[in-house]
């Protein structure tokens, strides 16, 4: 008879979890998130509020549009570059693996001609 108090394996095999503690650096990244969505939001909102001014025939409305639009592009840009750091001190995601290197021996191969044909040798 086998039991959960005897032998040489009983036990747990796993080991002691850790603690999960406050990290700054979470809170630094979802703050920064949160205010790039909400300066992207604003930015989205005046570049509507400047188009309008626009084709009502405010030349200059159009400068302003431009660059509300750039930042509203920058901000949206900026805030998913924030996720994506979060998510991966998070453990959530990780980093892309690097390709081993090639044996010393080994030269790599010549790339191929673009057009198809290979020239002679």
């Amino acid at each position: 008879m086998t039991g959960a108090t005897g032998g040489k394996r009983a036990g747990s095999r796993r080991g002691p979890r850790a603690k999960r503690s406050l990290q700054p650096v979470l809170l630094v990244l979802a703050a920064g998130i949160t205010l790039s969505v909400v300066a992207w939001g604003y930015l989205v909102y005046a570049a509507i509020d400047f188009g309008s001014s626009a084709r009502g025939g405010d030349s200059t409305a159009w400068w302003f549009l431009g660059l509300a639009s750039v930042g509203a592009v920058a901000c949206l840009f900026f805030g998913l570059m924030l996720v994506a750091r979060l998510l991966r001190r998070l453990g959530i995601t990780r980093a892309p693996e690097r390709p081993a290197p090639a044996a010393s021996g080994d030269e790599p191969e010549s790339p191929r001609p673009i057009g198809g044909r290979r020239a002679a040798r």
